[in-house]
């Protein structure tokens, strides 16, 4: 069975950009140092189609996932940028209650019960499948994350849009750390998977 994996980039104090619609790539999050290029080759599948070719990664095979979800909210910081699909070298799924439509005819629009839809997708055969945010589609699905693929800023916000939005229930999800990576740029690489 596929997994789901939640990898993000994140703060210290656990936010994932510092407002909705922001992008924090570059902003809030270093984009250089020694992180990037371990980064780039673990999860090449990761980086948005219109820069791979920049950077010598266009033809690079995919090393984890071969589909991505994302949420309305993360799916726009893309689309405002005038890019509709941002992985067409994945198979892309944007969840949202309040879009009719994408303007990318390869995107999937899952618009109603995002549990069941995240279950059948596991249990499909291929690689595993991104999570690649937000927050809400990440609280949303939090009972089918398998992994959560940490990438750990040396940074604090204080406010902004949290790794996984609150909860209207307690629940606690337990996972044990699998592995961390530290880099000289004080990035880290926290691998935890469900207990």
């Amino acid at each position: 069975m596929r997994k789901l994996i939640y990898l993000v980039a994140a703060t210290l104090d656990g936010f994932i950009a510092a407002s909705a619609g922001s992008d924090p790539s570059g902003t809030v999050f270093e984009l250089e140092g020694d992180h990037a290029s371990s980064l780039l080759d673990e999860y090449p599948e990761t980086i948005p189609f219109h820069v791979r070719p920049m950077i010598g990664m266009g033809d690079v095979e995919p090393r984890h996932f071969d589909t991505v979800l994302e949420g309305r909210a993360s799916y726009e910081i893309g689309r405002s940028q005038g890019v509709s699909d941002a992985y067409p070298h994945l198979r892309h799924l944007v969840f949202s209650s309040t879009l009719d439509a994408t303007p990318a005819e390869s995107i999937e629009l899952v618009t109603s019960d995002a549990i069941a839809h995240v279950r059948a997708l596991k249990a499909e055969q291929g690689r595993d499948i991104w999570l690649c945010g937000g927050g809400s589609l990440a609280a949303s699905l939090r009972t089918e994350i398998d992994e959560i693929h940490l990438k750990l800023h040396p940074v604090v916000l204080g406010t902004g849009i949290p790794l996984l939005a609150p909860p209207t229930t307690p629940e606690v999800d337990r996972f044990r750390l699998r592995s961390a990576q530290p880099f000289q740029s004080g990035v880290s690489l926290m691998i935890y998977e469900r207990r």
